[in-house]
């Protein structure tokens, strides 16, 4: 799978994940980018989740790549299927990520920053020398795998094919337009037994639902790009989800 791009503006101090200090800059995006940049600079916690990090400082360091760039349809996002065979959140569809490792470094510095792109590299065998980061979410937690989940804002200046490194780990690999998300007759809300609810999306023959679900839902909403949709359209889940 390869994309198209214009832009090349931008750079990492570190190509390579483990070696050296990786940066953020906001040099060189693309102007459709100014609203999630604007809505990461400002947007508190609790505004993206009720679910926030343990005050005890419990739980397992982990990043998350949301990884933006721009294919035939416009502008698109990374996603990854997770292999049924996992552990935790076996089958959903995710955003490239995992836990810290000790090599990524500081987990409140740019240790964030390094897992992400490692993680994307090993799960969709992403190029991290084309993604250029240009922004951090606050920490979110998720509370059935004790993760507390720094999302990590990419751009992907210089597109590379992606596709499942390890079906242990990954069953698929694909992007979805912008537009999909937000087009209303994609959107739903995913109720599970439990009777828990939240934004779910049915895109590229997958449901989208938890936790990335919910950051995607919120990275609409604060970029001003989500449009008018049914709450009611309701979708269960089962007692495996």
């Amino acid at each position: 799978m390869t994309h198209a791009s214009n832009t090349q503006g931008g750079r990492l101090e570190s190509d390579v994940p483990g070696g050296g200090p990786v940066a953020l800059s906001k040099d060189g995006l693309p102007d459709w980018l100014d609203p999630v940049v604007r809505a990461a600079e400002s947007v508190e916690p609790l505004q993206l989740s009720r679910f926030l990090p343990p005050s005890d400082g419990a739980g397992r360091q982990s990043a998350v790549l949301i990884l933006f760039g721009e294919g035939e349809r416009g502008p698109e996002l990374l996603l990854m299927e997770r292999a049924t065979s996992l552990r935790s959140h076996a089958g959903q569809p995710s955003f490239p990520g995992g836990a810290l490792d000790p090599e990524d470094g500081d987990p409140m510095a740019d240790g964030p920053l390094r897992a992400a792109l490692r993680e994307a590299e090993e799960e969709t065998g992403l190029d991290p020398s084309g993604v250029q980061l240009f922004g951090v979410l606050p920490k979110l937690y998720i509370p059935v795998s004790s993760f507390v989940v720094t999302p990590v804002l990419g751009w992907w200046r210089r597109p590379t094919p992606v596709g499942v490194v390890d079906p242990n780990e990954t069953a698929r690999v694909f992007t979805v337009p912008v537009a999909d998300l937000t087009d209303p007759a994609n959107r739903a809300t995913a109720v599970h037994p439990r009777g828990h609810r939240g934004p779910a999306f049915l895109v590229e023959s997958a449901l989208v639902w938890g936790f990335t679900a919910g950051i995607i839902d919120r990275i609409l909403h604060y970029a001003g790009w989500e449009l008018p949709w049914d709450r009611e359209n309701q979708v269960p889940l089962d007692w495996r989800a």
